[in-house]
């Protein structure tokens, strides 16, 4: 068991009622637990279905030098990149329209 955090962005309802079940919803759209590998796994194949247009950031606690890892799906300006074997996020330019 570990540590689990979602934190989702323009999700549909659908997907939130989803991660509820899962997860405790401590601030709108912030959702926390502490669940096995398998099971959050089976959240994320269920946030890959259900995102739509939103986006999702995912983090759970693990051995890694860092001590955890994340993995995120759908459009947001931070994008996941690896540096010398870590995980760091990156920042795209605004989107000025």
């Amino acid at each position: 068991m570990a540590m689990l955090v979602v934190v989702t962005e323009a999700v549909p309802p659908r997907l939130r009622g989803r991660l509820a079940v899962w997860l405790l919803e401590i601030r709108a759209g912030v959702y926390v637990g502490d669940v096995s590998k398998r099971v959050r796994e089976m959240i994320w194949e269920q946030i890959e279905v259900l995102v739509e247009d939103g986006n999702v950031a995912m983090a759970w606690a693990s051995r890694h030098e860092s001590g955890f890892e994340f993995q995120t799906v759908g459009v947001n300006r931070r994008i996941p990149i690896d540096h010398d074997g870590l995980r760091l996020v990156r920042f795209l330019p605004p989107d000025d329209k």
